[in-house]
């Protein structure tokens, strides 16, 4: 997965070094913004997982600052806040709001239905979205935060857990490689004679 993402490092220096972020530079060199290490990554998720629950188009936007803030992998936060899109944030907004209609012990509310969103024309959705979630109250306004901490949460264990079960994984494969030249009988090298 390294490999993969090796590639898109040299992307990363053009975009440090573009003349209109030329004013936020010092902000932008810290390496843990850049590198693929085990906290950036889990962070970066966890970022990009909360900030695709804000409402309205300063995701992306919301993942870059909180990335520069907290010192985690930038690119993957941006990107992983495009889990929501017009395809899943109803269903994500009604879980929020089922979540926040539980906290608060609201029962028998009426649920404002949903715009619908495919048959929509692009410029209209946000403004449609925007009063279907004023319709849902209090239950989403608690609920969006509550979801949103939850996501992140989640994917910030998840990579870690993963992580870690990747390295041991190795660890283990190595060890058995390396048992596997000094048995007895095994070929000790390339050159060695059977």
């Amino acid at each position: 997965m390294r490999k993969f993402f090796h590639r898109f490092h040299s992307k990363s220096d053009a975009i440090r070094h573009h003349r209109w972020l030329k004013p936020f530079a010092g902000w932008l060199h810290h390496p843990d913004l850049w590198h693929l290490h085990r906290r950036s990554v889990a962070g970066g998720v966890a970022v990009g997982l909360f900030c695709g629950m804000i409402p309205g188009p300063i995701q992306m936007i919301s993942a870059v600052l909180l990335a520069v803030l907290l010192r985690v992998n930038l690119p993957l936060a941006a990107v992983v806040t495009a889990y929501t899109n017009p395809f899943t944030i109803v269903p994500l907004y009604l879980l929020a709001y089922e979540l926040g209609r539980f906290v608060l012990g609201v029962s028998n509310s009426i649920v404002a239905e949903p715009p619908p969103f495919p048959a929509m024309h692009w410029d209209s959705w946000a403004g449609a979205l925007w009063q279907w979630m004023a319709a849902l109250g209090k239950p989403l306004l608690l609920g969006l935060p509550l979801l949103a901490l939850s996501l992140s949460l989640a994917g910030y264990l998840l990579v870690r857990i993963v992580w870690r079960l990747a390295v041991v994984w190795r660890w283990r494969a190595r060890a058995n490689r390396y048992a596997q030249k000094k048995a007895p009988g095994s070929k000790k090298g390339p050159g060695a004679m059977s």
